[in-house]
C-alpha cells in the first residue's frame, strides 16, 4: 500500500512539473502590450520596427512578456484591445492610437482596469484615463516652423501652404503652437539653436488666412501631397507672384515635402518653375528622416532641385525611435518608480534642422 501511495505521489509530482514546464512561463498580468502601425514607409515604418525591437529586448530579458500588435487603423486597434482583455495576461498597454477611432479601445482598457500609455496621438476623449500621454513636443514643432519661416520673411499677407498630416492631435497641436508663437504667447527654443520670440505680433484674422487658404490633409503621405500639389501649384505660385513675390510652405512631415519635391521633378510646367525661381520660397518638414536630411546636406540626387527653387528648407527632429523611449517609460510604471499623475503629459524636445547643422545629426532611413 505504502509502494502504492508513493508511486501515485510521484507520478503526480511528475505529471504537476510537465504541466509547468508546458505553460507559459509568464503569468496573468506579466505580458506588455504594444500598438502601434504596420510597417510600411517612413515615420511609421520605423516607429513600428524600434517597438518591435524594443519588445524583443523585453521579452529575452525574462521579466515581462511584450508583444508588438500593428495595425492599419484605429478600429483594428479596437479589436486588438478587445483581444488583450480576452487574454487576461496584461500588465500595460503601450498604444500609439492609429486615429481617433481607437478611443472605443482606450475606453475599453479603462472600463477592465488595464493600464495604458497613450503615444504621439493623443485622444483628447480619453487623455484623462491614460497613466501617461506621451510624444515630441508638437506645440514647439509648430512654434519652431512658425520662428524659422518668420526669420526667412514671412510676414501677414504672405501666400502660404499647409500641408496637414491628418485631423487629429498631432497636427492640431502643430498648428497652435504656429499660432501661439505669432500671436507672442510663447516663444520657441532648443538646446541646439537658443531662444527666439515673434518679431512682429500677428492678430487671429491674419492668422486665420493662412489656415484658411492653401490647406490640405495629405495623410502623411508623399503622394497625398504630391496630388495636391499637381492640383493646385499653379494657381499657388500664380498667387503668390502677384501677391507679395514670396511663398512659404508649412509641411507637416518629411513625407509630404518630399512630395513637393517629387512634383518640382517630375511634373511642375516650366512657366511654373521659372515663376517659383525668382521669387523668395521657403519649406519646412518635421521628422529626422536621413534621406531628407541628404537632400539639405547636399548629396542627395534632390539636393540641386531643392537648392534651385527653394531659398532654404528645415525640418523639425521629431524622432520615431522615442516609441522605444516611451514603452522603456512603460517598465518604470510597472516597477512602481512612477511620479506622475493619471492623464498627465510629456513631450519630448524638438529643434531645427537646417543645412547648418544637418550633418550634427543622424536620420531615420524612410524608405
Amino acid at each position: 500500500m505504502k509502494k502504492t501511495l508513493a508511486l501515485i505521489l510521484t507520478l503526480c509530482m511528475v505529471f504537476s512539473l510537465a504541466a509547468i514546464g508546458g505553460t507559459s512561463a509568464f503569468a496573468a498580468g506579466q505580458t506588455i502590450y504594444v500598438l502601434g502601425p504596420t510597417p510600411d514607409h517612413g515615420w511609421t515604418a520605423q516607429a513600428g520596427a524600434y517597438a518591435q525591437a524594443k519588445c524583443d529586448e523585453i521579452t529575452a530579458e525574462g521579466t515581462y512578456k511584450a508583444v508588438y500588435m500593428p495595425a492599419s487603423s484605429g478600429e483594428e486597434q479596437v479589436d486588438q484591445c478587445n483581444t488583450i482583455i480576452a487574454n487576461g495576461d496584461a500588465a500595460l498597454v503601450v498604444m500609439m492610437a492609429l486615429d481617433d477611432s481607437a478611443q472605443a479601445g482606450q475606453e475599453a482598457l479603462y472600463f477592465e482596469e488595464i493600464p495604458f500609455i497613450s503615444f504621439d496621438r493623443i485622444i483628447e476623449a480619453t487623455e484623462a484615463y491614460a497613466a501617461l500621454n506621451a510624444s515630441g513636443d508638437n506645440w514647439q514643432c509648430g512654434a519652431g516652423i512658425a520662428y524659422w519661416l518668420q526669420k526667412n520673411g514671412m510676414e501677414p499677407g504672405d501666400t502660404v501652404v499647409v500641408l496637414y498630416g491628418d485631423n487629429g492631435t498631432v497636427c492640431s497641436r502643430r498648428q497652435e503652437g504656429f499660432e501661439q508663437f505669432l500671436r507672442g504667447e510663447v516663444k520657441y527654443s532648443d538646446a541646439q539653436t537658443g531662444e527666439y520670440e515673434t518679431t512682429t505680433v500677428w492678430t487671429q484674422d491674419q492668422i486665420d488666412e493662412i489656415f484658411n487658404g492653401y490647406t490640405v490633409v495629405c495623410n502623411w503621405s508623399a503622394d497625398g501631397a504630391y496630388s495636391y500639389i499637381e492640383q493646385k501649384f499653379d494657381e499657388i505660385v500664380a498667387a503668390a507672384k502677384a501677391n507679395t513675390g514670396k511663398l512659404f510652405i508649412y509641411s507637416m512631415d518629411d513625407e509630404m515635402t518630399f512630395g513637393v519635391l517629387n512634383y518640382l521633378e517630375a511634373g511642375a510646367s516650366a512657366e511654373t518653375l521659372a515663376d517659383l525661381k525668382d521669387m523668395d520660397a521657403y519649406i519646412s518638414a518635421i521628422g529626422g528622416m536621413q534621406e531628407l536630411y541628404d537632400v539639405m546636406a547636399g548629396t542627395d540626387d534632390q539636393s540641386e532641385l531643392a537648392k534651385e527653387y527653394f531659398d532654404d528648407m528645415m525640418s523639425m527632429y521629431f524622432s520615431p525611435k522615442m516609441m522605444q523611449d516611451i514603452i522603456e517609460k512603460g517598465l518604470t510604471y510597472l516597477s512602481g518608480d512612477w511620479d506622475y499623475e493619471v492623464g498627465s503629459g510629456e513631450y519630448q524636445p524638438t529643434w531645427i534642422v537646417d543645412a547648418n547643422n544637418v550633418n550634427d545629426f543622424e536620420g531615420f532611413q524612410g524608405h
